[in-house]
């Protein structure tokens, strides 16, 4: 890798890091658009999940204090569920539609949050919070998104900053440990990509300490609209290739 192509890389780990410890998740979304065009598919997702088993952890640690594993156990529960199922339905289900689908669900519902003020909190119970955490793992099966369902549902569960992310967090990272074991089986780690991932470190480092330090400057509502550019710009990506290759 030369000198410019390391220092892509190094600078959208940066990005990313700040990304993630901003609003706990969307890391992949940042860095996947340079590191796809500077990387193979497999060093980027195993990147990906590799740093993200970092962050996750560290973040969760950092909201220890609003961490509720009564909360957080179903969401948790349905993904163990889902993702290999949606592993297991990418051979039966043409999984461009379903990046159309539930791009143009991100959209509209985010165009429609970012437009109007917060909505009435919804009253919900453990099996609605387990379905959740099924359509959530599932959609991170098929599509490697394990984040764009479970901030939805924080937000329509009138949760604050710290709850929501002391929820989805735990989930995201429960997502990638499963994806992380499934990538060291098929042989995707290797010397040249611990290499990479050892020279990202620093970069990654003080990305997510930026991010920290904006996050901590945020009120509720200023998060809620972070979150809600955030997955307008996971819709927008999840439709714009599909469409414009069709």
């Amino acid at each position: 890798m030369d000198g410019m192509v390391l220092g892509l890389f190094l600078v959208s780990t940066f990005f990313g890091g700040a990304v993630s410890g901003l609003a706990g998740f969307a890391m992949g979304l940042v860095v996947s658009g340079i590191w796809l065009h500077i990387l193979t598919p497999v060093q980027t997702a195993a990147l990906i999940v590799g740093y993200g088993l970092l962050v996750q952890s560290y973040s969760i640690w950092k909201l220890r204090h609003a961490l509720s594993w009564r909360k957080v156990t179903p969401f948790i529960i349905g993904g163990v569920v889902g993702v290999p199922a949606g592993a297991a339905l990418l051979s039966h289900i043409d999984p461009s539609y379903l990046r159309i689908g539930v791009g143009l669900l991100l959209v509209f519902y985010s165009t429609y949050g970012l437009a109007r003020p917060v909505l009435k909190p919804m009253d919900a119970g453990v099996a609605a919070d387990v379905g959740i955490g099924v359509i959530n793992g599932v959609l991170g099966g098929m599509t490697g998104l394990a984040g764009p369902f479970i901030t939805i549902w924080c937000q329509l569960r009138g949760w604050s900053k710290d709850e929501q992310r002391a929820i989805f967090q735990p989930v995201i990272l429960a997502a990638f440990v499963l994806t992380a074991m499934s990538l060291s089986v098929a042989g995707a780690i290797n010397a040249e990509l611990i290499k990479l991932y050892v020279y990202g470190l620093p970069f990654l480092a003080a990305g997510v300490w930026s991010g920290l330090k904006l996050y901590g400057h945020l009120d509720d509502a200023a998060f809620r609209k972070v979150i809600l550019v955030l997955l307008l710009i996971s819709g927008v990506v999840l439709v714009a290739p599909e469409l414009m290759f069709r």
